[in-house]
């Protein structure tokens, strides 16, 4: 299934962004000014990790348990996206 565009909401700011099929959301988030914390960018060491309050997260990293991805409740930003068209993060 090919990646669709999303909407991204920053809870704690207020802030929304929507993330193009050919971006992630870290990419994104960086390129409009908000510095989130990451490193590997490659889904690999869990620093860019964020709760997820809303939507559900499609995800692509190599850190998570299978019962941190079957509880969809935090997400690696760098590499994943979401199955729902909208994600809300604690951010």
């Amino acid at each position: 299934m090919a990646d669709t565009a999303i909407e991204v909401v920053l809870k704690r700011s207020g802030l929304t962004f929507i993330v193009p099929p050919d971006k992630g959301i870290l990419q994104v988030l960086i390129e409009e000014g908000i510095d989130p914390m990451y490193d590997c960018q490659r889904g690999e060491c869990g620093i860019c990790q964020v709760a997820v309050l809303e939507g559900v997260p499609d995800h692509r990293d190599h850190i998570l348990s299978d019962d941190e991805r079957a509880g969809n409740k935090v997400m690696q930003i760098c590499v994943s996206r979401a199955k729902t068209p909208r994600l809300v993060l604690d951010l």
